[in-house]
């Protein structure tokens, strides 16, 4: 299902924007480091992908790091953000749980008086 909202972009415009020959794109997609939206055997790439084609262009041109590198350092980072969403979650409870605690004991005090 295509979101409507968001803008798709075909394979050579994203060439285009960072520079780089389809073939590229088709070697990212082959090896797992994306994966564009199908619609008709085209490929379709969404302002995620972008980000994710953006990340590994800097990590391999800029910082050396060959695609089986940057395949750890991408599942590293889904990790991470796993981790972080799970303790977000995690503080909103606990933060819920202190909160109503807080409460009965000020009604239990109100109610003493």
């Amino acid at each position: 299902m295509v979101d409507r909202k968001r803008p798709l972009f075909m394979i050579g415009v994203v060439c285009e924007m960072f520079n780089i020959h389809p073939q590229t794109l088709r070697i990212y997609e082959r090896e797992g480091l994306i994966r564009p939206k199908r619609v008709g055997g085209a490929r379709l790439y969404s302002q995620d992908d972008l980000e994710r084609i953006r990340m590994i262009i800097n990590l391999t041109r800029d910082l050396g790091v060959n695609r089986a590198g940057v395949d750890i350092i991408l599942r590293m980072r889904r990790r991470l953000e796993l981790m972080q969403r799970e303790m977000e979650e995690m503080m909103a409870h606990l933060e819920s749980d202190v909160r109503k605690r807080f409460e009965r004991r000020l009604k239990r005090l109100f109610e003493e008086e």
